[in-house]
């Protein structure tokens, strides 16, 4: 499970490394099914969790074969099992559609951003990182359990059926960000850096540029999103 995307889909559940993304997850009202500990995590302050969720199962392992099942490379010694949310679709006043982020790490950054900012669900394309690994899970730092993710999306489909306008970041578009009215139902796209947008996905979205006096040709993924995200809140903010 810690390391195979099919796996985790057929069995539908996921791992959380660490003490952060356990409390994230209780606090949004998950159920937890296991508890893994390393022995020296265990006899440890991490231990008191036994204590805390008496009702779940929980197994201790030598620490050298816990770094090998663990997940990620530097290891908190402590995992738990927890079913994969299944999203339940409701009206979104906010939302960021994703297509093709590849690198968990990224995603889950930008799972963070989209979150703090107000998003309330994230719509991935087929060819993003896996949402619920545990590297996305550990860059999204609690973000996942704040809004819905759906996988898999039509992405152009969804935004014609959105209720409001979604906005595509595209290098050399007229229309800058500051320009826009973000008042209301809005939606983002963000595409792979390398490749950005998908035509279809460009020809479904309204186009514009982010400002970029200084001398670089982009902005990375999840920077570009903090951008745009908050410059919504800053609007609605201001009224």
């Amino acid at each position: 499970m810690s390391g195979d995307r099919r796996a985790r889909r057929q069995a539908g559940k996921t791992l959380l490394d660490g003490p952060h993304l356990l409390e994230s997850a209780l606090q949004a009202g998950i159920r937890v099914e296991r508890l893994v500990f390393s022995q020296g995590a265990a006899e440890g302050e991490l231990g008191m969790w036994r204590d805390r969720l008496p009702g779940v199962p929980a197994l201790v392992v030598p620490d050298r074969l816990f770094a090998a099942l663990s997940p990620v490379e530097a290891p908190a010694g402590l995992l738990s099992v927890i079913a994969i949310p299944v999203p339940a679709p409701r009206p979104a006043s906010c939302v960021v559609l994703l297509e093709n982020i590849q690198d968990p790490g990224n995603l889950g950054a930008l799972f963070r951003v989209a979150a703090a900012s107000g998003v309330t669900a994230a719509h991935l394309s087929p060819g993003c990182a896996e949402a619920w690994s545990p590297k996305c899970l550990r860059g999204g730092q609690g973000a996942h359990f704040q809004m819905e993710i759906h996988e898999g999306r039509d992405l152009p489909e969804f935004s014609r059926a959105f209720g409001g306008p979604i906005h595509a970041a595209v290098l050399g578009a007229p229309r800058t960000l500051f320009e826009l009215d973000l008042r209301g139902p809005a939606g983002f796209a963000f595409g792979n850096e390398g490749a950005g947008l998908s035509d279809g996905l460009r020809a479904a979205t309204q186009p514009f540029s982010i400002p970029m006096p200084g001398r670089v040709e982009s902005l990375n993924v999840a920077t570009a999103a903090a951008v745009c995200l908050f410059e919504r809140v800053r609007q609605n903010l201001a009224g």
